[in-house]
């Protein structure tokens, strides 16, 4: 036990170990805290305030070893970097989880039959129209996908048209929908 004691008291402690303690334990709650807004704009009623019980926790202790060691500078940088860490991994993990649905909006001056044919033979219900553009006419053509499909569409897009302009937009809900069943994707990768 007095090992222990004189082991926390240590100048490599206090220095080294409590504030390597501190950063992860920054990391932690800002990376959980950002997966905690994407759930909370997602609309994931239990799993928001799970997140944010252990985010809230970890955050806590964090704290409170700061304020136990207030003379510490250290404990400040440690504090700091792994916010800025936390904001970084957690934006990652955001990325891979591609969790929720997006809207994209494709925008084409030429013909977009042949781009209309590729996203409904890959499965992707889509609805168009013919439209004015500043110059000339464009036609618009609109689809409801998951968050990790963005790529394939994106490869479509790209392939038939590739001076096509497109934007994508978070989806909160929908009511129906036609997303694309592994078959279609199939096709659509052999006709590539």
């Amino acid at each position: 036990m007095f090992i222990l004691e004189t082991f926390y008291d240590s100048t490599f402690f206090a220095y080294i170990i409590l504030p390597f303690l501190i950063f992860i334990a920054r990391i932690m709650d800002v990376t959980i805290g950002t997966i905690r807004i994407v759930m909370v704009s997602k609309g994931q009623k239990l799993w928001a305030p799970i997140l944010g019980f252990f985010e809230v926790l970890i955050w806590l202790i964090a704290i409170s070893r700061i304020f136990q060691n207030l003379d510490n500078w250290m404990n400040y940088i440690a504090y700091a970097g792994g916010f800025a860490t936390g904001n970084y991994i957690g934006l990652i993990l955001e990325e891979k989880l591609a969790m929720g649905i997006v809207k994209i909006q494709i925008i084409t001056r030429k013909s977009a039959a042949d781009l209309i044919v590729n996203l409904r033979s890959a499965g992707y219900g889509i609805t168009h129209h013919e439209a004015k553009g500043s110059n000339e006419n464009v036609s618009i053509i609109y689809s409801i996908i998951k968050r990790n499909e963005i790529q394939k569409v994106e490869n479509i897009v790209k392939t038939t048209n590739p001076k096509a302009f497109y934007s994508i937009e978070d989806v909160k809900s929908v009511s129906h929908g036609v997303f694309p069943v592994k078959e279609a994707a199939l096709r659509w990768r052999k006709v590539k």
